[in-house]
């Protein structure tokens, strides 16, 4: 593949991704509420806790006044969130696939949502989430 069709492969995916994010954002989070409606309240998800701690421990945050500086068990902490952080992403990519399927969405426009090339590597995707996520449930259910 050459630079320029990696470079637009590239500019193409940020903006789906902008696109993506800007409209999702207008139509269903675009207030405080909206966004936290889903969060429990009295804990950060594996997701947030992980991006907080990385923003604090590369110096893209500052810390709170009298809040610890990061620490290597906090570092081990997120490292061990990563799995449970990817089990809840291969969930909620599953049943998105399983809800686009159910309201008609063909694989090929399912392909060109995730960023693939065809409607078989999006057919392929999701059998290995599907995978996954049952031996998963298996694992910890």
């Amino acid at each position: 593949m050459s630079t320029e069709s990696v470079a637009s492969a590239e500019a193409g995916r940020a903006h789906r991704t902008y696109a993506a994010l800007h409209r999702l954002t207008d139509r269903h989070a675009a207030t405080e509420t909206q966004r936290r409606r889903h969060t429990n309240p009295y804990a950060a998800d594996p997701y947030e806790a992980i991006a907080v701690l990385l923003a604090l421990a590369a110096g893209a945050v500052e810390p709170t006044p009298g809040e610890e500086p990061v620490d290597e068990a906090d570092l081990l902490a997120a490292l061990a969130l990563f799995p449970h952080l990817r089990a809840e992403i291969d969930t909620m990519e599953v049943g998105l696939l399983n809800l686009a399927r159910s309201r008609g969405l063909t694989w090929q426009a399912i392909g060109q949502g995730l960023g693939l090339g065809s409607a078989q590597a999006a057919r392929q995707r999701y059998d290995r989430l599907a995978a996954r996520t049952e031996e998963t449930s298996r694992v910890t259910g």
